[in-house]
């Protein structure tokens, strides 16, 4: 079992910026692809971004090319999502989750195994 527990989201105003964090327990961090995923009330769950067990490869939505940046941090079990120029449209539960493996992440959250319980987000315009 994998636990996540993410945390920083919050009230943004457009243009402003976000550091969300998922931080891991249980298996071997460094054994798991990552990503991040986004929820909108009514809509489906879309990828955001991914990134392979080492920090090697990173993978984004064109939503968030060159205003996200995921990385993560293996000595310290921690997932991070930096999210710059904010728009109302990022509003959304943000869920960071966990895949076994060492190749490129899929986009598609149906292949993710562990799932955190989401942080809101929300940009006012």
């Amino acid at each position: 079992q994998v636990q996540l527990v993410e945390s920083g989201g919050g009230l943004v105003q457009a243009g402003g910026s976000l550091n969300l964090s998922c931080a891991a327990s249980g298996r071997p961090f460094s054994n798991y692809a990552m990503g991040w995923f986004r929820q909108a009330p009514g809509k489906e769950r879309e990828f955001v971004a991914t990134i392979t067990y080492n920090g090697g490869i990173t993978d984004y939505a064109d939503s968030a090319k060159g205003r996200f940046a995921i990385s993560r941090d293996n000595a310290q079990n921690t997932l991070y999502l930096q999210m710059n120029s904010l728009k109302p449209e990022d509003t959304a539960v943000y869920y960071c989750a966990s895949r076994m493996g060492w190749g490129r992440p899929p986009r598609f959250w149906n292949e993710y195994d562990y799932w955190g319980q989401g942080t809101q987000v929300t940009v006012s315009s």
